[in-house]
């Protein structure tokens, strides 16, 4: 697939950000927040009642339109302590791509969905936000967008795209965001602590594998099987799967020569907003999620012992007092340091997970309808897996990022192949 930009931009907010509001600090959850794009692809079919000019004025009018209210994302990151919301601008491109559009979304390559993005994901810098409109041959569109993760978790990004979408539709009466996190998680000194520790620049290899609603129930009824008798109810889907991926993992590169040595963990992105008490407005906008760590009990050919209930019962530790602790003290920033220095020594192999099922992804209107597909990239981590819902909402889509290596292996399990559909080499 070639993409070559024809049209370069800056898009400033409409209405300029009053002089009160020029500095806003950063958190203490966005300062400790990984320094890259966090990446979202919004595929919108050839419309025959719209001409692309008109659905690309649309989107850079709303655009500055929507920008009124998220100022912060016209500005500019500094020194992992404020933002200067100073109205520069989101970096904006229309692009060209020399395809059909049904080539990308019926058998996507995560590696070349990246050229759809307008910039490479660990070149983040100061910016804040910066968007790539894709135009297709046949006249669809792919809106590729970058936030960066310093300012924004996944829910903020899908609020801001809702927001923007709604804007250009004509809705007057979007959500207001709230951008005053610090005032809960105050900013600190973290010096001692590399927020870009795990970001690998080469020979990371992402995959994405499919599993239909059948093949799920069935994973479900697996590990539902497999539970202790301490098991009340039967796993989710993401806890299934997650178990389920961990297992492939384990038994692909391990080949059951497990390093005695090295402390083996599952993470999961947890949302804290419902976890916080009160509960927190979901219109407030920033880094505001955390990481449960399981450990799983493992014996010597790497098969997990009742890994559903560990990682609900790590789930389940971020609650309301796992937040105050975030709020009240430097414990867990000391646990974030001696834990990258693990991690970097090899002491420690950690697997993460992070689901975006059941955001309004879908609900992107712009005015032509709502996408047709939404997909991901290839990701700056190894072995991290986002999990996002199929088109038609009943399946699950697994963007797995691991090793070259560990991937050769991985992508050839005969059991993990039994329940989904990879993509295509």
């Amino acid at each position: 697939m070639k993409v070559a930009v024809i049209e370069s931009d800056t898009i400033k907010p409409l209405s300029p950000t009053p002089h009160h509001l020029r500095n806003l600090q950063l958190s203490f959850l966005d300062q400790i927040a990984t320094p890259v794009f966090m990446p979202m692809i919004l595929f919108y079919p050839s419309d025959n009642n719209s001409i692309n000019a008109n659905r690309l004025n649309r989107l850079k009018k709303s655009l500055s339109e929507t920008l009124t209210n998220f100022y912060p994302l016209a500005g500019r990151v500094k020194d992992n302590s404020f933002i200067n919301c100073n109205d520069e601008g989101v970096h904006y491109f229309e692009a060209q791509a020399k395809c059909q559009f049904s080539q990308v979304i019926q058998q996507p390559e995560p590696a070349q969905l990246n050229k759809l993005l307008p910039y490479e994901l660990d070149n983040v810098g100061e910016l804040v936000l910066a968007i790539q409109v894709n135009v297709f041959d046949c006249g669809g569109i792919a809106i590729g967008v970058c936030i960066s993760h310093k300012v924004a978790d996944a829910l903020s990004l899908a609020m801001f795209l809702n927001s923007w979408a709604a804007t250009a539709r004509g809705v007057s009466n979007t959500i207001c965001p709230r951008f005053d996190l610090a005032t809960l998680f105050p900013s600190r000194n973290i010096s001692g602590f590399k927020p870009s520790t795990g970001i690998i620049k080469d020979k990371i290899v992402t995959k994405r594998f499919v599993f239909n609603a059948s093949m799920i129930a069935a994973l479900i009824a697996k590990y539902t099987d497999n539970a202790s008798v301490d098991c009340k109810r039967c796993p989710t889907r993401i806890e299934a799967l997650s178990a389920f991926i961990w297992s492939r993992f384990v038994a692909a590169t391990t080949q059951g020569n497990l390093d005695p040595e090295r402390l083996y963990t599952v993470l999961h992105a947890v949302n804290l907003r419902t976890r916080m008490d009160p509960p927190l407005s979901e219109c407030y906008f920033g880094n505001i999620s955390r990481f449960s760590i399981a450990t799983p009990c493992m014996d010597s050919k790497g098969e997990c012992h009742g890994l559903v209930n560990q990682m609900r019962a790590a789930i389940k530790t971020i609650d309301g007092e796992y937040v105050k602790k975030l709020q009240e003290g430097n414990g867990h920033l000391n646990f974030m340091k001696e834990r990258a220095e693990k991690i970097t020594k090899g002491h420690v192999l950690s697997f993460s997970f992070t689901s975006l099922c059941r955001f309004p992804l879908y609900e992107t209107n712009f005015g032509w309808g709502k996408p047709l597909w939404v997909g991901s990239c290839s990701l700056t981590f190894k072995n991290l897996v986002v999990f996002m819902d199929t088109a038609s909402g009943n399946g699950i889509e697994a963007w797995v990022n691991l090793k070259e290596a560990d991937m050769a292996t991985f992508e050839g399990d005969e059991e993990l192949l039994a329940f989904a559909t990879p993509t295509r080499s």
